[in-house]
């Protein structure tokens, strides 16, 4: 009881609680770089930044980067060696290994893998949940083999 008098002439009323969150805001450059007419540069904010992310993770091979060597999805292995005994599961495996590893504003939820050998082509969806909103983003990308 004595421990409680102290802490209540402190701090107030013990009974109440205070219940906060912190909402962040995702900023990140639009890629395609268009000029806005104010002559700055145009922005994708929240769940767009984070799938422009998810996207140049998913698109960009190992060794692309310069000083990051295992960055990026190298999605352009996998698609050389459909002819070859080739498991989807190892292609989900490095796609969720990739995003979780350098894209912490994304939870990977769910990695669907369409592969068309006859046409050297592989489609992949992921879905995945972003941190500070709840917000859950698809996405699709498409790779194809030119001859």
């Amino acid at each position: 009881m004595a421990t409680t008098r102290v802490f209540s002439t402190e701090d107030g009323n013990l009974q109440s609680s205070v219940v906060s969150t912190r909402s962040r805001k995702y900023r990140d450059i639009d890629l395609a770089f268009a000029n806005r007419p104010s002559g700055d540069i145009y922005k994708k904010t929240d769940a767009a930044a984070v799938k422009q992310a998810v996207k140049n993770i998913l698109l960009t091979n190992t060794t692309e980067k310069p000083f990051q060597p295992y960055y990026g999805g190298d999605l352009s292995r996998f698609l050389f060696s459909l002819t070859e005994d080739f498991d989807a599961d190892d292609m989900r495996d490095n796609i969720i290994a990739s995003i979780s590893a350098y894209e912490p504003r994304a939870k990977v939820l769910n990695v669907d893998i369409l592969i068309l050998e006859d046409y050297n082509d592989v489609k992949v969806t992921v879905e995945f949940q972003v941190i500070s909103t709840s917000e859950v983003v698809s996405i699709d990308v498409s790779l194809a083999r030119l001859r």
